[in-house]
């Protein structure tokens, strides 16, 4: 029996540009949608026949006709260009940071992430690289599409990426944890408890549940939103306006406070850290009042804090950094020597930097080597090259297949009302709690055995964590 494909796109002038594709092979129906001119998100689902995967197929192309998408061919309209900072970064005239090694990823990078084990740098090329503290290179792996961000949630660490996804890397191989929706242009994301809050190049915020489910969307009140920082109250977003709050449940404003334009933002128990166009760090208080100013000499790209907000670091387009104490006063501005510091991080204190010339830089913020520094003293840098094999984009929705039901927890995809939910099928776990579960490789009454699965969030889920595999 003859394959039959169905292409169709909706693209509108400053909103959605994405494609939906329906194939039926036999009685097996295949989508395939995302961006325009992306590979998208592939879901495959097998029928009893034909006759019934040809009606599954056309009430989806029905519902997508409905909606505005109309026949097209592949490849006529091309992909919209990805939003990149443009910046002109230009040298320090500071005395140069003691960097302790620099590791060069072959493209500007965004994403950073650091623990007491990894040191992770995610670049426009969409590799994403794990060294050790001692800078050796542990593993990489390559997205579709660029790196916008790295962020944390417990044991959970996650890419928000240019091709509207967000990934799970806990596993061998990276999964779509969100699927955020095409005409979204991600420009940062952070998450709390499952929650997470994505911000984009219009200046809008989105919040999305832990099963890739909208709860809500705004249109925010300023363009360029860079900033997004959550917790157990709200979702904190910074845009070109300042800083505005809001219920993480229903997206009602809690507060907004005008600052210079955000350009980068950072979080700490009580307060959140906007770092802005007019050459500052300000930190407001959770409730929206202005608690210190950090003063810098030029546009601050990048900021972050020691723990507690005892020190406070800070990034500019000149390709310096700066320190400052919790009062405010300026302790320290020293040249980066590789760039501008597009994130940043501190850790057990090292200030780890990503930059516009793409490296990772491990930095030594102790007081005696920044006193050093200062008077014109630093350590040799020691240079990291990338391997020189650069890694095959992942496929997320290849999954391996296995018969050892002992080798992890069993759970299995089921259809609740239309939608397919995963629920953990081994001993020990509430039948009435969802599991987390990339919804790319769910299929209807599928078995899946995962490395293990957690209790998570604010209650009333699970989620899957490490390797995934089918059950035969």
């Amino acid at each position: 029996m003859s394959q039959e494909t169905t292409y169709l796109e909706l693209s509108e002038v400053d909103g959605a540009h994405k494609f939906y594709e329906v194939i039926v092979d036999n009685a097996t129906l295949t989508v395939r949608y995302g961006r325009i001119g992306d590979q998208g998100q592939i879901k495959a689902s097998a029928y009893p026949d034909n006759a019934r995967a040809r009606a599954a197929a056309a009430k989806k192309i029905g519902e997508k006709v409905r909606k505005g998408y109309a026949p097209a061919v592949p490849g006529v309209r091309q992909k919209r260009t990805v939003s990149r900072r443009q910046i002109v970064s230009t040298r320090s005239t500071a005395h140069t940071a003691p960097v302790l090694w620099r590791y060069d990823s072959g493209a500007p990078a965004f994403g950073i992430f650091v623990d007491g084990q990894h040191c992770m740098v995610g670049n426009e090329h969409g590799v994403i690289t794990t060294l050790d503290h001692d800078a050796q290179v542990r593993s990489q792996v390559r997205l579709p599409d660029g790196v916008k961000c790295i962020v944390a949630d417990d044991a959970w660490i996650y890419a928000g990426c240019d091709d509207g996804n967000v990934y799970d890397l806990s596993g061998k191989m990276p999964r779509v944890a969100y699927a955020i929706a095409p005409e979204i242009d991600i420009y940062w994301l952070d998450i709390h408890d499952g929650v997470l809050g994505v911000s984009d190049a219009d200046g809008g915020i989105t919040a999305v549940d832990h099963e890739d489910e909208f709860l809500w969307r705004r249109p925010g009140r300023g363009r360029s939103a860079w900033m997004v920082r959550c917790d157990s109250d709200a979702i904190y977003h910074g845009h070109s306006q300042g800083v505005t709050g809001y219920e993480w449940r229903t997206g009602g404003e809690l507060w907004h406070t005008r600052t210079g334009s955000v350009l980068f933002g950072w979080q700490e128990h009580g307060s959140v850290f906007a770092g802005t166009g007019t050459r500052e760090v300000v930190r407001l208080s959770k409730a929206g009042r202005l608690e210190r100013t950090y003063r810098c000499d030029a546009p601050v790209f990048s900021c972050a804090t020691a723990e507690g907000g005892q020190y406070v670091f800070a990034g500019d387009s000149q390709s310096s950094i700066y320190c400052f104490d919790a009062a405010g006063t300026r302790l320290w501005k020293l040249g980066t020597g590789c760039g501008s510091a597009y994130s940043m991080q501190y850790h057990d204190d090292r200030l780890y930097v990503v930059t516009t010339g793409g490296h990772l830089a491990c930095i030594d913020a102790s007081e005696p080597a920044i006193r050093a520094a200062q008077a014109g003293d630093v350590p040799e840098v020691r240079d990291v090259k990338a391997p020189r094999e650069a890694p095959r984009p992942v496929q997320p929705t290849v999954v391996e297949v296995t018969s050892d039901v002992d080798a992890g927890v069993v759970v299995q995809c089921l259809d609740d009302r239309g939608r397919l939910r995963v629920q953990v099928l081994s001993d020990g776990y509430r039948r009435d709690w969802s599991v987390q579960f990339p919804k790319g490789i769910r299929e209807p009454g599928a078995r899946y055995l995962v490395t293990e699965v957690r209790e998570a969030g604010r209650g009333g889920f699970y989620r899957a964590f490490g390797d995934i595999r089918r059950l035969r």
